[in-house]
């Protein structure tokens, strides 16, 4: 069965703590890994959670804040260190970010046995970061005090499942198999057209992520996402705390939940916690209030979306 699971390494604001890593997380799409966001220690916590690092092949920053961030250079540096070659990676970075990490990547690692690449991001656009034949990966702005990206990791249109009685009946050869899984009908030797309907059933749902963090509340937020089955929403504060979220750039619990309502979600994950909270109870509690799916995320967990 293939893999679409996300990794939590990091769910805290700010500053590391004993109760919470800055934020990074792992999307692990066919054991292809990509990164988002790179807060201090993520190679540590990719060895807690065996993720293995020669399969990082792309790293995406959402705004240029040390808690972000700073894991870079200790990352790339254990990636050289550890033999990885070839297998180049590339940083999805605003154009400040290139300067910034490119100066700080040639100096402490500048022996690195691959080479590191670099893709610019529009703070402003929704664009296309990263696409294959299965996953498509995009940014949209986010509402901070510096600027901000989200992102969304949205999977393929699957194919549909051939029906085999009727396969067999119609003798459809197994060089058109792969065709008629994309849509097509069959024409038999006859030139009879046989309808796909007849030939397949309906393919799998695609499933897709949204990373939303970090952001003010902003309804234009929802309008981005909409439609994706799991929102991860930063939810630094709970509503006791509503006027200093809105002041520094960032969400309540409560207000997390109403952009995955707004976005017609099928769950919601809260994380980037303020150091204050000795637990999250309250957060998912005004959460839940609003949009009852919701869960905590917490450093090791993981979350399987198929």
């Amino acid at each position: 069965m293939a893999k679409f699971q996300i990794n939590y390494l990091g769910c805290g604001s700010a500053t590391p703590t004993l109760r919470h890593l800055p934020s990074c997380q792992v999307v692990d799409f066919r054991d292809n890994l990509f990164m988002i966001d790179c807060g201090e220690g993520a190679q540590l916590s990719m060895r807690r959670q065996r993720l293995k690092f020669s399969r990082l092949s792309h790293i995406f920053i959402s705004h240029l804040h040390g808690d972000h961030c700073l894991g870079l250079p200790g990352l790339v540096s254990t990636l050289a260190l550890t033999g990885r070659e070839g297998g180049d990676i590339t940083i999805h970075t605003f154009k400040e970010g290139v300067e910034i990490f490119k100066t700080m990547l040639d100096f402490f690692c500048r022996e690195t046995p691959f080479t590191i690449h670099y893709n610019v991001i529009n703070p402003r656009g929704n664009e296309v970061l990263f696409e294959n034949d299965s996953i498509v990966v995009r940014s949209f702005p986010l509402y901070h005090r510096v600027p901000c990206s989200g992102f969304v990791f949205a999977e393929k249109p699957k194919l549909r499942h051939l029906r085999g009685d009727m396969v067999r009946f119609y003798n459809v050869p197994i060089r058109q198999y792969q065709a008629i899984k994309g849509g097509a009908d069959f024409v038999t030797d006859d030139g009879r057209v046989i309808p796909n309907e007849w030939l397949t059933l309906p393919a799998d749902a695609a499933v897709s992520y949204a990373y939303c963090s970090d952001t003010v509340y902003d309804e234009r937020v929802a309008a981005a996402v909409e439609g994706v089955d799991t929102i991860y929403h930063e939810a630094t504060y709970t509503d006791e705390y509503a006027d200093k979220a809105r002041s520094r750039g960032h969400s309540t619990a409560a207000e997390a939940a109403r952009i995955a309502r707004l976005a017609g979600a099928n769950r919601l994950v809260l994380g980037h916690f303020s150091k204050r909270y000795i637990d999250e109870a309250k957060h998912l509690e005004e959460a839940k209030e609003i949009f009852p799916n919701t869960i905590i995320a917490y450093e090791g967990m993981s979350l399987d979306l198929l």
